[in-house]
Formats: C-alpha cells, structure tokens, sequence
C-alpha cells in the first residue's frame, strides 16, 4: 500500500541539527505496526511524513497505492503539487493525534462526521456506528471539554475512522491514559482498523502494551554524530 526508499526530514544545523532517514519501508492493507523509540526520536515526525503533511528534503521513493490507483507522491512533492497532496491526504489518511485535536466548537458527533464532510461522505449511519463500537454513543450531543480524557481520545479514533481510510496513524494515543484505558483505547483502535482492512500505524512510548496488542514493531535509532547533531535511522521490522 504504501513504499518508501531513502527518505530524509532535517531540521537545523551542526549541534542542534536532527535528521530522519528511512532507508526502507513497506506496508501493506491490514498490517498493525507499533513505532518504537526513546522520546524525541522523530516518531511524529515519521508519522507526520506517512500523513503527507510534512515534506521530505530528500526521497528515492515515496508510493501510495490506493483503490483509485497508484499514486507517485514523491513527484508530488517535488512539483509542489499541494493541493493533489491535500486531496489524497484528506480521503485516504486517519490521524489521531497526540493531544486528540478535537474541535471545541463542535459537538462529539461533528468531529467525527467532518472527514466524512470533508471528502462528500452521506450520512449512512457510519458516525453512529462508530460512536457505539468506540463506547461514547452517549456524549453525540456533547462539546469535547465535558468529556474525559479518555472519552476524547476514543471520539478521536472514531473521527480517524469514520471515513474508512486506507492508511491509519495514531501519534501516542494513550500516552494520558492509566493502562487499564490505555489497553482499552488501543484494542479499539485496532479493532476497528481491522475491520476495515487499513493499515495502521502507532506511534508509542509502550513497547509492552504494544507487544500485548499483537503489533509488529517498528524502531528508530538514534546516533550523535561528529558535528553534535543528531541521526535517527528507522531500523527494521521486529515480530
């Protein structure tokens, strides 16, 4: 589904410089992958470029194939084509974020139905369905600050969802959560990305929930390097 060669991400210079290379990664539909590293690694930033919203320096390959077709978004990239970015981005990418990145102004069932908005879904019942299967099916009406933490964190994995994307992203998503929600939470998530046959990638500081969830791992190394600055290198997969 998705294939990338020799991709680099730099920000800074000499001592505060930090690059992240991807020498190679593939991943196909249904796959489960848990992204592992110390803190400050770049595993935002690797999710960030697999959601296509943060631009490589430097990319050999970089494939999206998608049920509409092969999409070279690496020649995107190169020719600027932003808003074809944004468009492929928007239908075929879920992201939860780290900090949930609800919108206050909607209620529960806005949030969830805006990609479905966004990319010219109907309303079939989706928004409703996933509310249940993710256990808020009684805050719908609500704003996100009446809701707990980890009430949020489950709208924003229906809202991922909702639109049945191909490629699912997860940046920490029970990082505030005590392990009893944090398991909950991420059983959810993985749940429902099965069951639409995405690909799904989190991001986790939690190399043992990730074990006890069944994900494959996925591990960036880093290395200080003779100018001080510093190197992660996505290394490859663990079973």
């Amino acid at each position: 589904m998705m294939s990338l060669r020799d991709v680099r991400k730099t920000r800074g210079q000499g001592g505060q410089r930090y690059s992240l290379v991807v020498p190679r990664l593939d991943m196909a539909p249904g796959q489960q992958f848990a992204l592992i590293g110390p803190s400050g690694c770049g595993k935002s930033t690797l999710l960030d470029l697999l959601a296509l919203v943060l631009s490589p320096d430097e990319l050999q390959r970089f494939d999206f194939a998608t049920d509409e077709g092969h999409v070279d978004v690496a020649g995107l990239w190169r020719a600027r084509q932003l808003n074809c970015l944004a468009r492929l981005r928007c239908r075929q990418v879920g992201y939860v974020l780290q900090t949930g990145g609800l919108l206050s102004y909607l209620d529960v069932r806005s949030n969830i139905g805006l990609p479905r908005k966004l990319v010219g879904m109907g309303d079939d019942g989706r928004v409703e369905q996933l509310a249940a299967q993710l256990e808020v099916s009684e805050h719908l009406d609500k704003r996100p600050h009446a809701l707990s933490v980890g009430q949020r964190q489950r709208v924003s994995c229906a809202r991922a969802l909702a639109h049945n994307p191909a490629l699912v992203l997860a940046d920490e998503p029970t990082a505030a959560l005590d392990p009893l929600n944090a398991l909950r939470v991420m059983q959810l998530l993985l749940g429902r990305s099965r069951e639409l046959g995405a690909c799904c990638v989190i991001a986790t500081h939690d190399e043992q929930l990730a074990r006890d969830a069944g994900l494959q791992l996925l591990r960036i190394n880093c290395v200080r390097d003779e100018d001080g600055g510093v190197t992660a290198t996505l290394a490859g997969q663990d079973s």
